[in-house]
């Protein structure tokens, strides 16, 4: 099941922050292949390193948000971020789309933090800031569809069950680690930023939920 599109005729603006988010989490991946390990241990969010540092750590809440770990999981973020950001940032008005983005990766990195914050892993990706966006989706689009792939037809599927493929495609992609060099304890992907992000990303569209941003901002 790969999903194509949402219904975007009532869409009134062009998702720039959405484009904009999109482009930085690419830049981010390339320096970050080209970094290799020095520039992946630099910016990610590692939460032993911030609990001894705060301040002088504390950049990398927002670098690691843009940060991933491994092509896969690039792609399936970015993915869902176009097919579904562009709405929520058309609802919300760009400016207050933006804000929402960050605070949501702001509670998906919080979460994270709190589970273990001695930890010595590096925490990077999108997902939580996604997740949170995925979460005002549901609530600010609940009877919409989606356009999926299933096999070799085009079909549409309730948003929330092409959600729920997001969720298993997070937990498969990520497994991996973020430092492809063997060991297993160097990195990976912050799953309960996830389930902090999608909590923020609720908490947020219901205080949002019905109203709109006609002022283009």
């Amino acid at each position: 099941m790969f999903p194509l599109g949402d219904d975007n005729s009532q869409r009134r603006r062009t998702p720039y922050v959405t484009f904009v988010l999109i482009g930085l989490c690419v830049i981010m991946f390339i320096l970050e292949v080209q970094g290799d390990e020095p520039f992946i241990t630099k910016w990610a969010f590692i939460p032993g390193r911030f609990s001894n540092a705060p301040a002088a750590d504390a950049v990398t809440i927002l670098s690691a948000m843009f940060m991933h770990g491994g092509l896969m999981h690039l792609g399936g973020n970015m993915l869902y971020l176009w097919i579904f950001g562009d709405n929520v940032e058309d609802r919300l008005g760009h400016m207050a789309f933006l804000a929402f983005y960050l605070l949501a990766g702001l509670g998906a990195t919080a979460a994270q933090y709190m589970l273990n914050p001695s930890s010595s892993i590096p925490n990077v990706g999108a997902s939580g800031a996604i997740a949170g966006v995925l979460g005002a989706y549901i609530l600010m689009f609940p009877h919409a569809k989606v356009k999926v792939l299933v096999g070799n037809m085009v079909v549409l599927l309730p948003a929330l069950v092409v959600l729920g493929f997001w969720i298993v495609l997070q937990v498969f992609s990520g497994a991996g680690t973020l430092i492809d060099r063997g060991q297993a304890d160097t990195g990976g992907v912050a799953y309960m930023a996830h389930i902090g992000g999608f909590i923020a990303g609720l908490a947020m569209a219901l205080v949002f939920r019905g109203r709109s941003s006609d002022n283009g901002s």
